[in-house]
């Protein structure tokens, strides 16, 4: 259980200089202590293990990848800290004790003590392997080497600074969660602003010029060109407010809306005057709750950009389910690519709810998205998400 902070990261300048220096301790100590108790028992020049040295400076140099692999740096540092105590070399375990305060920091506090209680038990047994030392000495020079104090001193800083890092990212997910919410109240207060100012009045200018339009001709009056522009200034508001609200709302704590859904959307586009059409075909059961809200929110979007941005008459949604996959296929007769001849509707992705949106709904489930122009005409979205039904 770690901090969820990244440690996949390679190991930097720092981590191999705390690395170096331990390495040097380490070397130093151990050969000028073997030195010096040979000399002391035979009075002549020393015979040194060349096996000593190699795991010291293995047990020391490991702590670079202390970040980035604590568990296995830990397990490293210990059996060559008691490879180095069998081969004569009694040094201070200073690596494993870095070592297990990377592991604790990490989160292991549970493997962290049981491999330091098998270090415990294996010190004095490398001691008495090493041949130069009685059972007595053994245990005895296994405390000097790992001090208990400084064993629990180094788990406790590692805990302690864990317990810090844990409190940070709680304290930052906590502001990024009032700034959220915050966001969400105030487009909430600009929809319901814009809901109670704007709507009844543009209801009114375009149920008016309906009304005059359709008043003319059963007269047999010509309609006056400025009511015709009128009437379709008015349809045009509507469609711009109906999608920007409906933007504007979605705030991400309503109840997540499927597929069952979908029809709703459909009606609500006929109700702005696009003529919306409707296609579902296959069986419909069984689809993980990931694909069945994506279906809803890329024919949303999907919509609210034919209504905003194409200038289009007529759309058509089709939904196959099928048994590995579910797509979805939304296509209008407006006037498709922009002039940028990118392929995307004009202004589609300036809000960041249009293509970005959903292509990242998409590549998040595994699927794939397409949208371009039609050949006849209009502009197509496509989409494939794969199903996985099983129970």
């Amino acid at each position: 259980m770690g901090t969820g902070r990244p440690r996949g990261r390679a190991p930097g300048a720092g981590d191999w200089a705390i690395a170096a220096g331990v390495t040097a301790a380490l070397l130093v100590t151990g050969v000028a202590g073997v030195a010096g108790e040979s000399a002391r028992h035979s009075g002549t020049g020393t015979h040194l293990d060349p096996l000593g040295p190699l795991l010291l400076a293995a047990g020391g140099l490991a702590l670079a990848a202390r970040r980035t692999a604590p568990v296995p740096v830990l397990a490293v540092t210990g059996v060559c800290a008691a490879g180095a105590q069998a081969a004569g070399y009694d040094v201070p375990a200073v690596a494993y004790l870095f070592a297990v305060y990377a592991a604790v920091r990490a989160g292991h506090r549970t493997l962290t003590v049981v491999a330091s209680v098998l270090m415990l038990a294996a010190l004095p047994l490398a001691a008495l392997l090493s041949g130069t030392h009685d059972a007595g000495a053994a245990f005895a020079q296994a405390r000097g080497a790992l001090e208990i104090a400084w064993l629990i001193a180094a788990g406790a800083a590692g805990e302690a600074l864990r317990q810090a890092e844990r409190r940070a990212d709680e304290a930052e997910r906590t502001r990024e969660e009032t700034a959220r919410r915050r966001a969400d109240e105030e487009r909430l207060h600009i929809a319901r602003e814009l809901h109670d100012s704007l709507t009844h009045q543009i209801s009114i200018v375009k149920v008016q010029a309906e009304v005059a339009v359709r008043v003319a001709r059963k007269r047999g009056e010509p309609v006056p060109e400025p009511l015709r522009a009128i009437r379709e200034a008015g349809r045009e508001a509507a469609r711009e407010l109906h999608a920007t609200l409906g933007a504007l709302r979605d705030d991400g704590t309503a109840p997540p809306r499927g597929l069952d859904d979908v029809p709703e959307l459909v009606e609500q586009a006929r109700a702005i005057g696009l003529e919306a059409t409707l296609t579902i075909e296959g069986a419909r059961h069984g689809m993980p709750a990931a694909v069945d809200r994506t279906v809803y929110r890329i024919v949303q979007e999907a919509l609210t950009n034919v209504a905003r941005h194409a200038a289009a008459r007529t759309a058509s949604v089709r939904i196959d389910c099928r048994p590995d996959a579910l797509a979805i296929r939304v296509d209008d007769d407006g006037r498709g690519a922009s002039p940028g001849g990118d392929g995307v509707p004009a202004t589609a992705t300036a809000t960041g709810v249009g293509l970005a949106g959903m292509r990242e709904r998409v590549t998040a489930l595994g699927g794939r998205l397409r949208a371009g122009p039609r050949d006849g005409g209009g502009f197509s979205v496509r989409a494939e998400l794969p199903v996985d039904r099983t129970p």
